[in-house]
């Protein structure tokens, strides 16, 4: 969908000229800087369980936020309509918080271009539901025709558009369609006295053809595949031990115990391990980290982050050596940076924050079957699900879904009920080999920061940490 085909007009009936009286108003009270943030969001959701429809919905949220700068200060409210007085009362709001000399002024706005890196045909909310559900039993038929032992199995399919349109005091005028879908299907597994559940899901920010390269029954096979494992799984050995990350899903303990750590605005403040270290060795010499909007269809991308700053490639951390944060422009201003395309929120209701988008590790020159046949005894970690992080510290409890022991080299055993402990800062010293094998994990992550929600990608190859404390109950 090319964003010359859209009538943007029924989404928000606000011409170029009410968008400058609008900033106009949000500056007189003596503001340096404001923007308008307009939204208009469909989503959709379908749960299939035990092979029929048990709940499906859709529904629209619109509105525009009105963000003023003065200094330090920063004004932020927000409106549900897009009549003139609703718009005027936002910025009158916004303006009030940061009042200084009155001032009256003109503003110009100009469209600006940028490639887009979501094209779609149709976006998926506005497909047919037959087919959604078409899907769903495919994802349902593969899980259970896996393995016998299948006893229940859950399918979701989410999606939505947001339909963008900005505006600053600086001239910047900008609009983009952001579509996203994703599947997950939860199966469970039964047998002797055990009961296990496997989980898999995917997306990204693509439409319903997401499904001709990553078919709904893979999905399902997959989720059973990891259900039938942990059956016959042996408890996770306790304690610090060497343990090998996989590639792809790991990223996410990357994104969490470090990435947000190197976000500006927790450095600008001081409460990040990486505080004023620019120059410095925060890890070892094998680890590069990046930061990037810019990979097509990746669920953490973006055309131009929501500040109108185009994304790019920031290296974070270069063989070992802190390079930079990612800046917001409210964050790039304070501290004399430049903003570096991370200025995310999660709707027109919040201000942006920086934020990161698809962050990994570049490749090193090992394969995963030499980082494993190094390992005298140790874990094997491939699949992550959900954890705990103290953002500004970088302590973290994370669970694993889908690991195994290594003994003399090889993969002996999988495991079950194993979480892994640590201090990412401290973990990524620790890092002894890296593979060649960089993957990114399908597009099913969601990052939480100050009460916002927004969608993200993790990537990471196969790594060796020489110590990491595994929690478990075996030995």
């Amino acid at each position: 969908m090319e964003k010359s085909d859209i009538a943007w007009e029924d989404f928000f009936p606000v011409d170029e000229r009410q968008i400058e009286r609008i900033l106009a108003c949000a500056l007189s009270t003596g503001g340096e800087y404001a923007d308008l943030y307009f939204e208009y969001r469909v989503d959709s959701m379908i749960r299939y369980e035990e092979q029929q429809v048990v709940n499906a919905s859709k529904g629209i949220a619109c509105g525009v936020g009105v963000r003023v700068v003065r200094g330090e200060q920063v004004g932020y409210a927000f409106s549900d309509g897009f009549s003139n007085e609703e718009m005027r009362q936002a910025a009158r709001a916004a303006a009030a918080i940061v009042r200084g000399t009155g001032r009256s002024l003109t503003v110009d706005v100009s469209p600006r271009t940028f490639p887009n890196r979501y094209p779609v045909a149709k976006v998926s909310v506005d497909c047919d539901v037959t087919g959604k559900l078409s899907l769903l039993a495919r994802a349902d038929a593969g899980a259970r025709g896996y393995d016998p032992r299948i006893s229940k199995v859950t399918a979701h399919l989410t999606d939505h558009v947001r339909y963008l349109m900005f505006a600053n005091s600086e001239g910047c005028f900008w609009r983009d369609v952001q579509p996203m879908v994703r599947v997950d299907v939860a199966a469970v597994a039964e047998a002797s006295n055990s009961r296990q559940s496997g989980y898999y899901g995917g997306g990204g920010r693509l439409g319903l053809e997401y499904f001709d390269t990553h078919p709904p029954e893979k999905h399902g096979q997959e989720s059973a595949r990891l259900a039938v494992l942990l059956l016959d799984a042996r408890e996770a050995p306790a304690g610090p031990q060497e343990v090998v990350l996989g590639s792809a899903d790991s990223g996410i303990l990357l994104h969490e115990a470090v990435g947000h750590g190197l976000e500006a605005d927790f450095n600008r403040k001081s409460l990040s391990n990486y505080s004023g270290r620019i120059g410095d060795m925060v890890a070892s010499p094998l680890c590069t980290i990046v930061d990037s909007g810019l990979f097509p269809q990746m669920r953490g991308s973006i055309n131009i982050d929501d500040e109108g700053t185009l994304p790019r490639e920031n290296v974070l951390i270069d063989n070992g050596r802190l390079r930079g944060y990612m800046h917001d422009r409210l964050s790039a201003r304070q501290t004399g940076a430049a903003p570096t395309g991370n200025g995310r929120r999660e709707s027109y209701r919040h201000m942006p924050l920086p934020r990161m988008t698809n962050t990994y590790m570049l490749p090193g020159s090992h394969t995963r079957e030499e980082i494993i046949a190094s390992v005298q005894r140790g874990i094997y970690a491939k699949r992550f699900g959900g954890g705990e992080v103290d953002i500004t510290k970088g302590d973290f409890v994370f669970s694993v879904n889908e690991s195994y022991l290594i003994e003399r080299g090889h993969i002996v055993a999988p495991l079950k009920n194993i979480s892994l402990i640590g201090n990412g800062p401290q973990i990524m010293t620790r890092v002894t080999m890296v593979g060649n094998d960089l993957q990114f994990s399908d597009g099913v992550w969601t990052c939480g920061k100050q009460d916002q929600r927004v969608p993200v990608g993790v990537g990471m190859p196969t790594i060796k940490i020489s110590q990491m404390t595994v929690g478990g109950t075996g030995h």
